[in-house]
This record gives C-alpha cells, structure tokens and sequence, in this order.
C-alpha cells in the first residue's frame, strides 16, 4: 500500500517530534534500561532452551539456591511462548466462534472438552510428537512443555473473548453496520476495542492458570519417560519429592518474585492501557494508574524510535477490504435447511468417527465393567465440583465486584490474586496430607478444596473485568437516584457482571474437573492419600502408562462437561446474550 507523506501512519506525531526537538531524558535511560535487560534474559533462555537433549541428563535439575534465578527465567519464557500462541488461538478460533454459525456448532463443544482435557492427558500423547519433531534437541521437549502450559491458558481467554463478542451492544451494531464498515474494519474499530478490557483480565487469569499446571508441564512422567526441564515447576517436584519444605518455601518465593515483576512491567501498564476502550459515555473519574505505563509516555528518543514500527499495524488497521461485489444469492428456505442438515450431518458422521475409534482403542484393553466404574468416578468428581464451584461463587462475587469498582484497590490487589491464582496445588499438599492423617478426617471430603485452588480465581478475575467494564454513568445514575442494596444488585450489580460471570463459572468449572488430577490422588514421602473420584482414576492410570484408561478416563470426563455446559452454562450464555442485545 502507498501513502502519501501526509497520510502516512505515523507521519504526525514524527514530525511533532521533528518540531520540538527530540532531547533525550531520564525516562529515556530508564526505559532502554529496561528494553535492554529484558532483551539480554530472552536471548540467554533461548539461547539455553536449544540446547541438545543430552544436556538435560549431564546438567539435571538440582536444589541449589544460585541455579534458581535461571530457572525462574526459563519458566517465565515459557509461560510467555505458551500466552503468545493462546492469543493467537483466541483471535481466530474465538472469532470464528462468534460470526460463524456453522462454525460455532463445532468450536464450542470442542473448546468444552478440550478445557475438560487434563494438562496430564495431553501430555501422554504429545510428548513423544514434539520429541520426534526435533530429534536429540532440546526444543522438542520445550515445544512439549509449552504446549501443555498452553493447554491451561487459552480456553479461558476464547471463552472471554467469544463472550464479548457475542454480547456487543446492539446500538454499537446498528452504528457500525450504518457506516458500512467492512469485516475487517468492524472487527478492528469495534469488537476487538471493545473486547479488550475483559480480555486483558483473562489473559492475566491465563497466566497465573498456567503456573498452576506448571509443575506438571516442567517434570513430565510418562510410564518409562521421564523429563525434568529446568524451571520452577521441575524444582518445587524435586522438592515435594525429597520432603524438602525450605526448598519449596525459595520456590514458591521465587514464583512470587517472578508475579510481581511481570504484573508491573508487562500486566498493569496493559490495564492502564486497556481503560480507554471501555465502553461508557462519561469519563471515568478514576482510571488505573501505571508507572512504567507513565515512564513511557514521558520518553521522546524510545517513543521517536516507536513510530516506524507502529507503521505497519497502522496501515493494518487502516485497510478497509471492500466486501466482494456478487450477485445476491437467492436460498429458499427449504435449501437453507438442506444445507444445515447436510452441515450437521457431517459434523455427525466426524464425531461418529471419532467417537467410534476411542471406543476401538479403549475395548483393545478394557471392558464394560471398566466403563462402568469410570462413569461412577465421574459422578463422584461431579458432585464435587458442583458444590465448590457453588461455594466460591458465593465467596467471590460480592468480593469481585467491590474490588472491581474501586480501580485503586484493584491495582494493590491486582498482584496479590494473580499470585494466589498461581498457586501450585502440590506446594500444598504436605500440609493437606498430615492434617488430614493426624486429624484422621476423610479423603473424600477434605482433598476436594485442592480442585478449586486454582480454578475459583476465574471466577474473581472476570467478575472483576465486569465490575470494573459497568459504565460510569450508569454507576453515577444509581447513586444519584438512590439505589442500594438488593436493589442495586438485581438492577445494576447482577445484570454488569453477568456475562462475565458465566464466563469465569463455565472455564473454573473446567478447569476444576482438570485439577482433579492433581487433588484426588496426593502424596507426601511415604504417605499416599485417594479420593473416590475420575481425578485420581487419570492420574493413576498415566503414571501406569495404561493409555487405555487415559483414553477412557479423558472420554468420560469430556461427557460429564459437555453435558453440564449444555445444561446449564449455555442456556446462561444465551440468556445474557439476549438480554443485552435488548439492551
């Protein structure tokens, strides 16, 4: 494309540059400190990421303090690949969703049993692939370990983004389809702004998702394979192994370390950014504050270097894609329902399929007896999931939406629950398995509150997002006109988080039915303690290397979520997504 040079992206705020004078400041120094830095530590684990396999087995995963820094390093590029690829995974894949009809008939049943998938399920399949792909390296294994962190990231932030555009005002529709932008345009101008400030709490909800499989994903046991990459994770496994609690504590420390840093250079200047695209017709009177956010805005030499980049996403941005000129097709509707049946009847015969090949590879080993018994576990994890996901939403709404309206306490608790969203199940279960042997208390009932750990906190970050996204003059109005207490629930409260409540319920209710993995079946030295539930059947069965009741355990787990999604938390999706439409 050719611009002219008055039209060129960036051409404007370059020549106010040109004008005043670009005189390098302190903000200059500090922020290409910073840029610096960060660009030395990604080079380093890279560079330490491609080294050859065998390098795993001469240099192995130690407990020595000095080790731990290159660890938190490795771990934190990690996390960060797996959140670039879920991104990408959410901007098509949840576009898709969202615009396609046809399409969302096969995306969202397939994002409900992928969430439903255990981290250690995929792990049995892929780990051998991603080795095979680089062949004595080791970047097979870390493209394994990212795939799996990935695999607890990007189903939350699809459903988010899904939700967000499927619940976009109808007034904002009609202006856009007035205007007669094109997909792209509309997609850029509107749905992604608008998407965004959820988004961005998801993404941070993703992340914090991803350190709470992160153990699971470093040191990978798979029947005879076992592969301790170097990271955070790989060091609180050996600790927990060798009954070592100081080791644990400089793991869960340096893993707090880690939150902090990340949460103010990367998460809340995003926050801060994100605000402007909240959707309101008032200012907002008080707007998260960021320092490195700030720091930058003060720069001149780092923000004059900026603008070249920021060409080629502006002229992104700035294509409008004519739509093509055809003739108008003319369906009857008999026709439209023929080609919906021949559509579903694919879908059917694919499904049939696969569902037909499970049953294959499962009866190679197993029998009715064996089918039987997984469903009863199944039941059994289901009623635990039903009364935690119950309990933490009863905790965590009310909470959500006092911190959501006060931005200020937002940014000082911002840090604070991404780290205890983060928190590794397995630090805790010394502590869950001498109180419940001394105390002589029941498995079944006390190792449930391990599966919502990490999975409630999706239901305080998106009713966060949605407190925080309630417009200000609608706020304003209520106060003016004296609404309080229930009523301000049912009218204002309730009716703003909604959406987003379904959205954090749905993915903490998948991703508990995936933590039973790690609640259901614990062990601290030589104690080893079970819950009756499909959690433990899994993890049992992947330690065994029995692939057939892997299959069996992940194929009955994927029926229990598909059918509770269908039954409850689509009917609510649908709900609120015709009740703001309306609106």
């Amino acid at each position: 494309m050719v611009f002219l040079s008055g039209d060129r992206p960036g051409a404007r705020p370059l020549a106010r540059f040109l004008r005043v004078g670009v005189a390098p400041s302190w903000a200059d120094l500090a922020a290409f400190l910073l840029l610096a830095a960060t660009a030395v530590l990604i080079v380093r684990g890279a560079g330490e990421m491609s080294e050859p396999l065998s390098r795993l087995h001469t240099t192995p995963v130690t407990l020595e303090p000095r080790r731990l820094p290159e660890y938190a390093l490795l771990t934190t590029l990690r996390m960060f690949a797996a959140l670039a690829c879920s991104l990408a995974f959410t901007f098509t894949v949840a576009t898709l969703a969202a615009k396609s009809r046809k399409a969302e008939r096969v995306i969202v049943p397939a994002l409900d049993i992928l969430q439903s998938v255990p981290v250690l399920g995929f792990l049995t399949f892929t780990v051998t692939f991603f080795m095979g792909l680089f062949p004595g390296r080791q970047l097979g294994v870390e493209c394994a370990a990212v795939f799996a962190i990935f695999t607890s990231q990007a189903w939350n932030m699809a459903f988010s983004f899904y939700q967000s555009l499927r619940t976009i005002p109808s007034d904002l529709d009609e202006v856009s389809r007035q205007f007669g932008f094109s997909p792209w345009r509309r997609f850029v101008r509107l749905e992604l702004p608008f998407a965004t400030p959820g988004l961005v709490w998801n993404v941070m909800m993703s992340m914090s998702g991803g350190w709470f499989f992160v153990v699971a994903s470093e040191a990978i046991t798979v029947g005879q394979t076992t592969i301790d990459l170097p990271g955070i994770g790989s060091w609180l496994s050996l600790a927990i192994a060798r009954q070592d609690l100081r080791a644990v504590a400089m793991g869960v420390g340096a893993m707090a370390v880690v939150i902090l840093l990340y949460d103010q250079l990367v998460f809340r200047p995003i926050v801060a950014w994100a605000d402007k695209f909240r959707f309101e017709q008032t200012a907002s009177t008080d707007r998260p504050r960021s320092w490195l956010y700030d720091l930058v805005r003060r720069t001149r030499w780092m923000r004059l270097a900026a603008v070249p980049l920021s060409w080629p996403a502006r002229a992104l941005a700035a294509i409008d894609w004519p739509r093509p000129q055809l003739a108008p097709l003319r369906v009857s509707a008999a026709t439209a329902r023929a080609f919906d049946g021949l559509w579903l009847g694919l879908v059917g015969v694919g499904t049939a399929w696969a569902a037909w090949t499970l049953v294959a590879f499962v009866a190679r080993t197993l029998d009715w007896g064996d089918a039987a018994e997984a469903f009863g576990l199944g039941l059994a994890t289901l009623i635990r999931v039903v009364v935690l996901i119950a309990l933490a939403s009863l905790v965590w709404v009310p909470i959500g939406v006092w911190i959501g309206l006060r931005p200020k306490w937002a940014e000082r608790l911002q840090p604070v629950a991404q780290f205890l969203a983060a928190f590794p199940a397995n630090v805790l279960f010394p502590f869950a398995v001498m109180a419940i042997v001394t105390l002589k208390l029941d498995p079944n009932i006390w190792l449930s509150p391990l599966m919502v750990l990490g999975t409630q906190w999706y239901i305080l970050f998106n009713v966060i997002a949605g407190a925080s996204a309630i417009p200000s003059d609608l706020k304003e109005a209520a106060g003016v006109f004296g609404v309080r207490g229930w009523q301000w629930w049912r009218q204002v409260g309730l009716p703003g988080i909604f959406p987003y409540y379904v959205t954090g319920a749905l993915t903490a209710s998948g991703g508990s039915w995936n933590a039973s993995i790690v609640a259901e079946a614990v062990s601290w030295g030589d104690e080893h303690l079970e819950a009756a539930g499909l959690g433990a059947f899994i993890a049992k069965a992947t330690a065994a290397g029995d692939y057939g009741r892997v299959a069996l355990g992940v194929a009955v787990m994927s029926i229990f979520v598909i059918a509770f999604n269908r039954a409850l938390w689509r009917p609510m999706y649908r709900f609120a997504e015709r009740r703001l439409r309306l609106d």
